[in-house]
């Protein structure tokens, strides 16, 4: 993995995760795949996480699918191995998704709040994995760019679950048809980034740090709320708030959290 995907675990239950792959600008070929996938598979076994920060080291966040490897990797055949991405897509090998679209919806499915740090370039499937962070702090001069529609593709790396709650439609569907760029100002104005950042991670690693020293049982609860707010009823909404509530009041981590507050302090959570 470490070739591809480093995590460093910090204090605080915080995972600080990045994109090693920097001579390539983090693009995808079938072991960054694989790389990110298990990645997000230790952090969803990690005990006492907390909060995880995500970004790419070197010029780019991800420059998105490596084409040249996949097209060799096609001609050989590997896309039909164990591992490949071009080979049978319709099969859900990784809950409701595939391993292409696990690799930006798994940081959605994770437990915990994921914060990504992005800057230089974000093409493509990099575009999508972005876009499956909770919050994303991006440098303005980040060059974007859902960017299939050139070769002659469409967006499938669990982009369009993903966008739905970002921005608006027209938006979503006049990127997808021209693979326009745009920089990092345009997406925090169209709403696929939370915040513009002259330090993505510098500024993502404060977050999480803020986020880790929350009441961990009703953080998960409150993403779990937030990842059902577009496709649950009202009233099954509604129930869900009850029944996480129910979860966490009154408990230890709760009363802690309260006393922490009053007394101006670092709480001290029980996992």
């Amino acid at each position: 993995m470490n070739d591809r995907v480093t995590i460093t675990y910090l204090e605080d239950g915080i995972a600080d995760v990045r994109m090693v792959r920097t001579d390539k600008m983090n693009a995808l070929d079938n072991a960054m795949f694989k790389a990110l996938a298990d990645t997000i598979e230790e952090l969803s076994q990690k005990a006492g996480l907390r909060c995880v920060v995500l970004s790419g080291d070197g010029r780019a966040f991800c420059a998105g699918l490596d084409l040249t490897s996949m097209a060799a990797n096609a001609a050989k055949g590997d896309g039909e191995k164990k591992g490949g991405v071009t080979g049978d897509l319709g099969s859900r090998t990784h809950g409701e998704a595939n391993l292409a679209q696990f690799v930006a919806w798994g940081w959605r499915r994770l437990d915990v709040p994921v914060v990504a740090a992005v800057h230089g370039v974000a093409f493509g499937g990099g575009f999508q994995i972005m876009s499956g962070a909770d919050v994303r702090f991006i440098h303005p001069d980040t060059r974007c760019a859902i960017m299939e529609m050139k070769w002659g593709l469409v967006p499938d790396m669990a982009g369009f679950p993903l966008w739905r709650g970002n921005a608006r439609e027209d938006v979503i569907r006049e990127l997808t048809y021209t693979n326009r760029e745009f920089n990092g100002l345009d997406a925090q104005r169209m709403g696929f980034a939370t915040h513009i950042s002259d330090t993505p991670h510098e500024d993502a690693l404060n977050l999480a740090k803020l986020i880790a020293n929350k009441h961990p049982q009703a953080m998960r609860g409150a993403k779990r709320l937030c990842n059902a707010m577009h496709d649950a009823t009202d009233a099954a909404l509604l129930q869900m708030e009850s029944d996480e509530q129910l979860k966490v009041i009154r408990t230890p981590n709760q009363m802690e959290a309260v006393m922490a507050e009053m007394q101006k302090r670092k709480p001290a959570f029980a996992d």
